[in-house]
């Protein structure tokens, strides 16, 4: 249909007034939700957020409607048609509110590392490509974007991807060390029309701090132990109740294994009492030797 209005416009066979609308080539992401798709008329449903409202004022009037930020006749020159601080807005007038630097625009939490689902919404599909890039680790939301915050390559390039329920269905791997904020940059380049369409998307990955903590573990209090006595051998199993020792057998308990200190010392009276006995017993044998070799003198 397009190419035949384009044919019938190139032989001079439209009149002024039909040449003079607009082309139905429209779209913009709403999955992660796109500035333009929250912001813009027809869009979402988040107008009445604080960065929407800051936006339309920046703007001086109302948006266009969310699926017409084009511009036409790019042929893939992007630096050239839309100038840094304005990519965003495609450096369109009617959208330059977007361009705002916030970090409070509609977000989508995302992972890093992870495959992120695309849906770009088509009000009248068409042919063409979607390249598709993210701000660079340490990009600063605060600063308008510019070409240099975006990574030198696309994340991905993809053409003509399927078309369900109205919408384009697509997804890129996100890279695995980005945190915090980002924009993910769509632009889509028709091949079926002259028209190039930009938008950002604003990311928010998510981290540590921001997922939802581990459901607590229940734990019993632990009960203080009495502190075991020196007679106590370890033991895998609970130990019986403990009797009652005087102190004379808790002294002999402790006595370390191999001290012979107290076996010997008994061992010494006895042996100095056998030599003392010995020594009375041979005094009185020899005294009573000597008395009769006397009387038999």
């Amino acid at each position: 249909m397009i190419r035949r209005l384009s044919a019938a416009a190139a032989a001079g066979l439209l009149p002024p007034l039909l040449l003079a609308l607009p082309a139905l080539a429209h779209g913009a992401p709403t999955s992660p939700i796109s500035r333009t798709a929250a912001c813009a008329a027809g869009g979402g449903t988040a107008t009445g957020t604080a960065a929407c409202k800051a936006a339309r004022a920046a703007n001086g009037g109302p948006f266009g409607t969310f699926d017409n930020l084009r511009v036409p006749n790019v042929n893939g020159d992007d630096r050239k048609f839309v100038p840094d601080g304005k990519l965003c807005s495609g450096g369109l007038a009617d959208f330059k509110g977007l361009d705002l630097a916030r970090d409070d625009f509609p977000s989508t939490t995302v992972s890093a590392g992870k495959t992120l689902p695309i849906t770009y919404r088509a009000t009248l599909p068409h042919e063409g490509s979607f390249r598709i890039y993210l701000t660079k680790q340490g990009f600063d939301p605060k600063q308008k974007l510019t070409w240099d915050d975006l990574a030198s390559k696309p994340l991905a390039e993809i053409k003509d991807p399927p078309l369900s329920d109205g919408s384009y269905q697509m997804s890129v791997k996100l890279p695995s060390d980005r945190t915090g904020r980002h924009i993910l940059y769509v632009v889509w380049q028709t091949s079926s029309t002259a028209d190039t369409y930009y938008s950002c998307s604003d990311l928010v990955f998510a981290s540590a701090a921001t997922k939802a903590p581990a459901a607590p573990v229940a734990t019993r209090k632990a009960t203080p132990s009495k502190k075991p006595s020196a007679t106590a051998a370890p033991t895998s199993e609970a130990p019986d109740e403990a009797t009652p020792t005087s102190p004379e057998q808790t002294q002999q308990a402790i006595t370390p294994v191999g001290d012979q200190s107290k076996v010997t010392l008994g061992h010494g009276i006895v042996a100095g009492a056998l030599v003392v006995g010995a020594g009375f017993l041979a005094y009185a044998l020899i005294g009573g030797f000597l008395r009769r070799r006397r009387q038999n003198r």
